[in-house]
């Protein structure tokens, strides 16, 4: 049975309008969802009971559940949930000065295969689909509720890439989007990928105003093929030719994501190739220490070689900021807590 949380505001009109409903109670079914976030169809009062029962019959409302969590010194969250059909996926709570931002999965498992990345030490059994990303939104957002809080920032980082499940995620994020749901800002949602040029260009084309952040940990294709195979399919030719049409089509600043992993990317002569491939781009260089997975062998940079890093980039006029590390005492990096779990189980 298809999830009710699968729908677009739009979807839910067309669903009403067919099965015979007035077209306000869309509204009311997505403020239930959404404003008031109801566990159960019998919730939503103000809708006839021999409706609720045809909802009932329609749609499912099946919540995700909590196998494990781990919260960090820093107030970082980890949640590991389990979806209907048994598989495990993490989403993370964490606490910023301008409010509180989750990232969430797109996939279970991941086929990109970046070196450094514990997301791919599994490989991907799945896409998952709007409702189960949305979900995991709002089993966040219900653990806010008890605290008079709320989610200000979406950010689809997790495991999965987000491309390779593109109408899901899109579909997301309308529905965390929209003003009758979880109403959360265009440009507090973005979404990161590791460079899937068709998809971006198809992303450029859409003309929304969610962020775009581009997954890039190397200036030059060696070290980015070698790190990331698919720097093989789509060199960094062709994608920063995708990025700067997609820069053509939305007033938007692009993030360049570079995780500092020690000996290997961190060198002044990348500094300079980095400058010079984002060189006349509206875009900042978001720099990210290395939450180590020991089945790689990668190390990570200490925070005085990363704030030389950081500085040779503002001295070549390349605007970054030094990501704020979050979760270091326990299970941070994307994946790492489910590869974990399915190992012991």
């Amino acid at each position: 049975m298809r999830s009710i949380y699968d729908l677009t505001f739009n979807d839910l009109v067309e669903w009403t309008e067919m099965v015979g409903y007035k077209s306000y109670q869309a509204k009311q079914i997505y403020q239930w969802l959404y404003r008031h976030r109801v566990n159960d169809f019998d919730e939503m009062t103000d809708i006839a009971k021999d409706k609720r029962e045809f909802l009932k019959s329609s749609f499912s409302m099946k919540n995700l559940t909590l196998v494990q969590k781990q919260v960090s010194k820093d107030k970082t969250i980890k949640y590991l949930l389990a979806f209907e059909d048994g598989s495990l996926n993490e989403c993370v709570l964490m606490t910023y000065d301008y409010g509180k931002t989750i990232c969430v999965s797109s996939q279970v498992g991941c086929n990109m295969g970046c070196s450094f990345c514990a997301s791919g030490l599994l490989k991907k059994q799945r896409d998952l689909s709007a409702a189960e990303m949305v979900q995991q939104v709002l089993f966040v957002q219900k653990e806010l509720d008890k605290e008079d809080e709320r989610v200000s920032h979406v950010v689809i980082m997790g495991s999965g890439e987000p491309f390779d499940n593109y109408d899901n995620v899109m579909a997301f994020m309308r529905i965390i989007n929209h003003d009758l749901g979880l109403a959360i800002g265009a440009r507090h949602i973005t979404v990161s990928t590791c460079g899937i040029v068709p998809f971006i260009y198809r992303f450029a084309d859409e003309e929304v105003q969610y962020n775009l952040a581009i997954s890039l940990h190397a200036p030059n294709d060696e070290l980015r093929s070698s790190l990331m195979p698919i720097n093989k399919a789509y060199p960094l030719n062709e994608l920063m030719k995708a990025i700067k049409y997609y820069a053509s089509k939305n007033n938007r600043r692009i993030t360049f994501e570079y995780i500092l992993l020690k000996g290997i990317n961190d060198k002044s002569e990348h500094i300079k190739q980095l400058a010079q491939l984002i060189k006349g781009l509206n875009a900042y260089v978001n720099i990210i220490p290395y939450n180590q997975v020991d089945e790689h062998g990668f190390k990570k940079v200490d925070y005085h070689s990363a704030m030389i890093f950081y500085d040779g980039l503002m001295k070549a006029h390349v605007k970054c900021t030094l990501r704020q590390e979050h979760g270091s005492d326990i299970d941070a990096a994307c994946g790492q807590l489910r590869a974990k779990h399915e190992r012991n189980r």
